[in-house]
């Protein structure tokens, strides 16, 4: 019972036991990928393995996946309005309002170049908006609207995003982070063009991402990293070998246990709220009335603050977040909630709880008690000094 629960699963999964065991044994290997000699080969070998399982989660062939140091670097290299010889260049980038915060700088479009999409009170790209603005625009268009809210949760409908893009002739970029292991993300399905994940989000390490493009017929955008040939000419650099194995071991053990873990995950999301809502009856779940997550929970309470809830559940021995990793030190309330209209007060009382495939009935009991305690310590103490 002394040990510690860590509930912040979308900041990052803890590594996959697969994962470990390919880093590992990819250690023992001293070729590169590129030389041609047995070495080198067998480096080649475990890079385009790992590019099949990556590509299975999305269900695409694996020439359309481009392998990256992370899900930032990916949304970055998607982001890019130059023309590459095959397609012309992007007049606008449009981004929904509650975009992670590597969509929402734009990528390599000038800030002038860049718009924000209004969503709904539920955390949803508001399609109308959509509709009327890429109605009043010309040229070629760039859309990016994340899969799945990284704070709140909320799922976007994001094969109706596409069709309005793409009878308005445009292009959809989706960040698909969040997605694997949880919802979905077959590129087909959802009708995008590019989309993004993340090793280290699904039990992979960190430092490796990837860019995937649904048709090989559509070509890779130009590249951040100049220099060699490698990633189809997509990524220059050699591979990060270690990081990618440990990726391709992550994914292949993801796409085996999806049905099973998203059920179970919804059964945790369940015990979880019911718990929460019936010590706290005044407890607001963000993203509630609409399609989450089935591993997350954004909730907060009026009178009491994020931060001072956080420190709180860390002395019970309890992980949980305020927010996205990237932004949660910082003071400002979530500019996810912000988009939603929640009231100012309201948001900077979020606390986000995330968690996996390995969390347990017992575990989400406990997380339970220890809110009980924390609940009761803060707002008696809220209580008190208001009187």
């Amino acid at each position: 019972m002394n040990e510690r629960l860590y509930f912040d699963w979308n900041a990052t999964a803890p590594l996959r036991r697969e994962a470990s065991a390919a880093v590992v044994a990819a250690l023992e290997l001293v070729g590169n990928p590129s030389s041609i000699h047995a070495e080198g080969r067998a480096a080649r070998r475990i890079v385009e393995e790992a590019r099949e399982n990556v590509a299975g989660l999305a269900a695409v062939e694996p020439r359309n996946v481009i392998f990256t140091s992370g899900g930032t670097e990916a949304n970055m290299l998607a982001l890019t309005p130059a023309s590459d010889g095959h397609r012309a260049a992007y007049a606008r980038l449009l981004v929904s309002a509650v975009e992670h915060i590597s969509v929402l700088a734009g990528g390599r479009f000038a800030a002038s170049a860049l718009e924000r999409l209004p969503v709904t009170g539920s955390g949803q790209v508001d399609l109308s908006a959509l509709h009327r603005r890429l109605a009043k625009l010309s040229g070629p268009v760039l859309v990016s609207v994340m899969l799945a809210n990284n704070e709140t949760g909320v799922v976007q409908p994001v094969a109706q995003v596409a069709d309005l893009v793409h009878r308005a002739g445009g292009v959809l970029h989706v960040d698909a982070v969040q997605a694997p292991g949880r919802i979905s993300c077959d590129i087909n399905a959802l009708r995008a063009d590019l989309l993004t994940l993340s090793g280290h989000k699904i039990g992979g390490p960190t430092g490796v991402g990837a860019l995937i493009r649904r048709d090989a017929a559509f070509p890779f955008p130009i590249p951040l990293m100049a220099g060699g040939g490698q990633e189809r000419r997509a990524r220059a650099g050699t591979e990060n070998v270690l990081g990618i194995a440990g990726f391709g071991a992550a994914a292949a053990a993801t796409s085996r246990g999806f049905q099973a873990e998203r059920a179970h995950l919804l059964l945790l999301r369940e015990r979880l709220e019911a718990g929460l809502r019936a010590q706290t009856p005044e407890l607001v779940v963000f993203g509630a009335e609409t399609e989450r997550l089935p591993n997350t929970t954004l909730f907060a309470v009026p009178a009491m603050k994020a931060e001072t809830a956080v420190i709180a559940f860390d002395l019970e021995g309890v992980a949980v977040s305020s927010g996205a990793a990237c932004s949660s030190g910082k003071v400002q309330p979530s500019h996810v909630l912000a988009a939603m209209g929640v009231p100012r007060k309201l948001a900077r009382a979020a606390v986000r709880i995330s968690f996996g495939r390995s969390t347990t009935e017992s575990e989400i009991d406990r997380l339970i008690r220890a809110w009980i305690k924390v609940s009761g310590t803060l707002l008696n103490e809220r209580v008190a000094v208001a009187a």
